[in-house]
């Protein structure tokens, strides 16, 4: 089969619950949905519109293939590749109920869900993950998977958004910059509730999510100032994506923070490529391996500039490593990060900016990645 895949991923854009024209009745809705596992009002929708509109237009389709999230498509692709008597592909943006920073209210719903996700998943001829940490968590909780591919295509970026030239800054600062959805919010809430959450068994031990801010990066600057008061006044860091209450109010805290907020994806790629650092936070992991590779980062090795990447162990390691020029600390280490700050400048200062040349990463281009996905759909056609 001659497939050819093309999708525009928007840096500032990441995938959320639709909200109702109700925001009440969709609160109330949530939470059946939530606690006693009531598909609300959207859920149904959801389901049954994608499923009906895949109807009408799918007759002469080889095979279904659904990408998640809402995890509620896995439902939708399931009834359609049975009622249109065609193979499914299903492919998850994240690993679903094995996502450490999914919050359940209790173990059972986390025990339900999995349950759910292994229903659905087994109807499929194929499943796809985003990495390969997931794929061996789904083989080891699902061993009868082992029988069809599962296997693990990164997500990527558009080569095309970083083909032309951008001029470079002449403002004197050293600009630290972070694309995307900062989740302060979530973070917080873990920290008031971790406790109750954790004996009720609804988050993974030892998971903290607050890292996955911009809160230990701005404790970290002050922290450098007070060691190396002449970077005060020269460190900018730059917030560009849509931005919650929190996030905002603990960035106005700090007179080096400029919050543009959300940006179309050509400006978010502009500020990635002229940025001086990238900051890539993770929530923190403990013990294990996170099972994750946040979306940014392959936009971030695509932009050809130096990486602080905060993370834990897992595939977001191996990815960054394996493009170079990043450096690495735990997500809470506060010396790490002013370090490497420190570090990231005074390499600039010696060889001037501007010297970095361009990564080559064809393997995570959408071309590259939508060559992969075609086998993965080769394969399954052939085995029909």
């Amino acid at each position: 089969m001659d497939s050819t895949l093309c999708s525009e991923i928007p840096t500032n854009t990441e995938v959320h619950r639709v909200a109702s024209p109700e925001p009440a009745q969709e609160g109330r809705s949530e939470q059946l949905e939530r606690w006693l596992r009531v598909p609300s009002p959207w859920s149904r929708w959801w389901v049954n519109g994608a499923s009906e509109v895949g109807q009408s237009v799918g007759a002469g389709a080889d095979l279904v293939y659904t990408w998640m999230q809402p995890y509620q498509t896995a439902a939708a692709g399931a009834s359609l590749a049975q009622k249109l008597g065609k193979p499914w592909v299903a492919d998850l943006g994240d690993p679903w109920a094995f996502d450490e920073m999914i919050v359940y209210p209790t173990r059972v719903h986390r025990a339900l869900e999995t349950r759910r996700m292994r229903a659905l998943l087994g109807k499929a001829d194929a499943v796809v993950m985003s990495t390969p940490e997931a794929v061996q968590r789904v083989l080891a909780a699902f061993p009868e998977f082992r029988r069809k591919p599962v296997l693990a295509i990164p997500n990527g970026y558009e080569p095309a958004d970083f083909a032309a030239p951008v001029s470079a800054r002449d403002d004197g600062l050293f600009r630290i910059v972070h694309t995307g959805y900062l989740h302060t919010d979530l973070g917080l809430r873990y920290q008031t509730f971790g406790r109750l959450r954790r004996l009720l068994g609804g988050t993974i031990p030892g998971v903290d999510v607050l890292p996955r801010s911009h809160i230990f990066l701005l404790q970290a600057v002050e922290r450098l100032f007070e060691r190396r008061p002449e970077f005060r006044g020269r460190i900018e860091v730059l917030l560009a994506g849509v931005l919650g209450r929190s996030d905002r109010e603990i960035g106005a805290r700090y007179s080096f923070v400029s919050m543009p907020g959300f940006v179309t994806h050509a400006r978010a790629v502009e500020l990635m490529r002229t940025a001086d650092l990238l900051f890539l936070p993770m929530h923190e992991v403990e013990t294990g391996r996170a099972t994750i590779v946040p979306g940014k980062a392959y936009e971030y090795l695509a932009a050809g500039v130096p990486i602080l990447a905060a993370v834990p162990d897992g595939d977001v390691r191996d990815v960054l490593e394996a493009g170079g020029r990043v450096s690495f600390c735990r997500p809470r280490d506060l010396d790490g990060l002013a370090r490497e700050i420190e570090v990231a400048i005074e390499a600039q200062d010696a060889k001037g900016p501007g010297c970095v040349p361009p990564l080559v990463i064809d393997r995570y281009s959408y071309p590259s990645l939508a060559g992969e996905l075609s086998e993965v759909f080769d394969r399954v056609l052939e085995s029909r």
